[in-house]
């Protein structure tokens, strides 16, 4: 019976040997792309460039197994022009293995998908970079050029994680900076954010390994001052330069270390003589105690709870990890009730029918609708320029969607279908701002404690926009008719998130495509094509102004004096008669502090210099606080004496793509974009 059990014990112990072993085998995912950055300059195929680009790009790949994780070398004759230097810099938590599997990729996919023919290029992927130029970067800290991307998914106790993310990665820079010359400028840490370990918070920081400590040090407390801006209260965020890189999450996206093996277990004990018992070198097998095989058994037990722990904790840290590392477009399938048959829009808007059409704008006609359950909705039947897929668009629509603000248009669903790209809004009551405010009609309905209210929503609406939203999004065409007012003449800001959906051509802090309305938009942005946060600090004060005067700055022009609105309210405010600007309409019921109050804003929201304007927070506490102190406006923008003191060519509009310096490029009533980096 001993005899049995032994051979089972051998047996089972071999099988719970191989099946560990084979769980250490995880089968290694293709590397992810991140991001990659090419110059404009180029070289020409089959030339001598081109032959040492592809020698460098040999010695890189097959030298991707050096312990380091890091290689850097050049080709070519370094007096000439065609001297190419390269390096990569893997992930240093990953085998050599993972790391010439993504050099390799990397390799492949610059010069053949990425950047074909450019002389300069960097490519990121979460598991290494790879860059090659003309110019030589060893042992240089290089922090331009920059990406970085947030976590979609907001920490529940955003402070306090952002306090312990800071404090965290932080604490890694003198890790990694003081490490061996040669050795790996790698530091991780985990942290327990919760205190119970169900939320917790994984860090990563490294630095390619040329860079001197004070250089590696310099370059992570560069990419740590980035944090707020872009991943403010995220679960996870990650900051990449050519020279170091950081990230968090707060799942396991790294490998443990497993450098150091475990202690060995100290042997057991022999087994204690019992009285009356025949030592074992005396053959008597059959005496072994029962205590051991209950410690043998025991044993057994123990090894397999580990082996489980071990197989369904990988299991799921790998699923979370490819869930987590998807795009962010993937929680389509978490949000289906968001999707709409074309079928079923049809029906709500009676075939498109002319009768239910509410407007049209520069992406699309808007109809009203009734759905089956007879809920009204407004439907946004989308032009054919956004060149999206229908999957792109979904995942668009989706991450639009979750932007939920009592003060912006909510969008309820959408539809895609073939070529047809559908919105599905809720349905305001009252029409747009401009119907009330400069219809004289309606004028009168729009009393001051109205206008005040509406005022006051707006700027919370682009304050959420702008600060506390998942997505930052800059409207950049803010103005009376993209501002609807529900039954209780709140005030909803629309098409806040059209340009994001219709993939604006943009880059960081600057586009070559001008969009918006003549006369809201800021002169950097129409001159320059420079946006900012200011930009739409911009329109907001032309809006304000547009509030309390009744007067529609793009059609106001005071014939006698050759005055546009702006002109005209710094003309009022300048000689002290600041309430001669107000609606005749409101001349018999007004608060004159607030009135006041809203010109001196709406003063300073257009000022020229954008550091000068008022950030949204400080409008808001403007807004509200009857004993703040406010500065002294400075002259508007676009400010334009009368015709007899100055002779000045009149501004014109054209609808190029690329701005010129005298011209301003613009398209009608195209509205907002997300600004996909800095968060200021």
């Amino acid at each position: 019976m001993i005899t049995m059990v032994s051979i089972n014990l051998n047996v089972f112990t071999t099988l719970v040997l191989i099946g560990f072993l084979s769980l250490s085998r995880t089968s290694e995912a293709a590397p992810v792309y991140s991001n990659h950055i090419c110059n404009t300059t180029t070289f020409t195929q089959n030339s001598t460039y081109h032959s040492n680009l592809n020698l460098l790009l040999s010695s890189l790949t097959s030298n991707a197994t050096i312990d380091t994780g890091y290689y850097y070398t050049s080709t070519g004759s370094q007096d000439s022009n065609s001297v190419v230097y390269g390096a990569f810099l893997c992930r240093g938590d990953l085998t050599s293995s993972v790391c010439q599997d993504c050099v390799t990729t990397a390799a492949t996919e610059a010069v053949q998908k990425y950047c074909p023919f450019r002389k300069v290029t960097l490519l990121w992927y979460f598991e290494c970079m790879l860059r090659y130029g003309n110019v030589s970067f060893f042992r240089k800290m290089d922090e331009s050029p920059s990406v970085y991307f947030w976590n979609p998914l907001n920490a529940t106790e955003p402070k306090r994680f952002n306090q312990l993310v800071a404090e965290t990665v932080t604490g890694l820079v003198p890790v990694a900076a003081n490490a061996e010359t040669g050795a790996k400028k790698l530091a991780m840490k985990q942290e327990i954010f919760d205190g119970y370990g169900l939320e917790q918070l994984f860090s990563l920081v490294q630095c390619t390994p040329d860079l001197s400590s004070t250089d590696c040090d310099q370059c992570l407390r560069g990419a740590i001052e980035l944090l707020p801006k872009c991943c403010d209260g995220r679960k996870g965020g990650r900051v990449l330069f050519p020279s170091c890189n950081i990230r968090y999450e707060s799942y396991l996206f790294y490998n443990l270390d497993t450098s150091t093996p475990p202690p060995t277990p100290p042997p057991l004990p022999p087994p204690p003589q019992l009285p009356g018992s025949v030592p074992r070198s005396q053959g008597n097998d059959e005496q072994i105690s029962s205590w051991i095989i209950v410690a043998i058994v025991v044993s057994i037990a123990i090894l397999l709870s580990l082996v489980g722990c071990l197989f369904f904790g990988r299991r799921a840290m790998k699923k979370y990890n490819v869930i987590q590392e998807q795009d962010v477009g993937k929680e389509i399938n978490a949000v289906e009730s968001l999707q709409f048959s074309f079928g079923t829009i049809e029906a709500a808007t009676n075939k498109f029918s002319v009768h239910n059409k509410l407007g049209k704008g520069g992406f699309g006609e808007v109809y009203k609708g009734t759905l089956p359950d007879g809920q009204q909705v407004a439907v946004k039947r989308l032009s054919r320029g956004s060149g999206q897929g229908g999957e792109e668009f979904k995942n668009e629509v989706v991450l639009v969607a979750k932007l939920q603000h009592r003060n912006l248009v909510r969008i309820l669903g959408f539809c895609s279908e073939g070529a047809e790209k559908i919105l599905i809004y809720e349905f305001v009551q009252n029409k747009s701002l401009d119907h009330f405010l400069y219809d004289s009609g309606n004028q009168v309905n729009l009393d001051w404690p109205s206008r005040y209210k509406i005022i006051n929503g707006i700027a919370r609406g682009i304050l959420y926009l702008h600060h506390d939203s998942q997505l930052k999004i800059i409207h950049r065409d803010l103005k009376a008719s993209n501002v609807l007012l529900d039954g209780e003449m709140n005030p909803k800001i629309a098409d806040f998130g059209m340009a994001r959906i219709f993939r604006v051509d943009q880059t960081q802090g600057n586009t070559r495509r001008i969009v918006g309305t003549y006369g809201y938009m800021a002169p950097e942005y129409a001159i320059h094509g420079l946006f900012s946060v200011k930009s739409d600090v911009y329109s907001l004060g032309v809006l304000i102004l547009e509030i309390v005067t009744g007067k529609k700055n793009t059609n106001f022009y005071n014939s006698d004096n050759g005055e546009y609105l702006l002109s005209h309210v710094w003309r009022h405010w300048r000689d002290g008669t600041p309430l001669e600007l107000l609606d005749v309409n409101l001349r018999d019921s007004y608060s004159r502090s607030e009135v006041i109050r809203c010109i001196h804003i709406g003063l300073l929201c257009v000022q020229e210099d954008p550091d000068q304007r008022p950030k949204m927070q400080k409008i808001l506490l403007m807004l509200s606080s009857y004993s703040l102190s406010m500065p002294s406006p400075q002259k508007p923008a676009f400010f334009l004496h009368s015709r007899t003191d100055l002779n000045m060519p009149p501004m014109t509009c054209s609808s190029s793509d690329q701005p010129a310096s005298n011209s301003l490029s613009l398209s009608v009533n195209e509205a907002s974009i997300t600004e996909l980096y800095p968060r200021q």
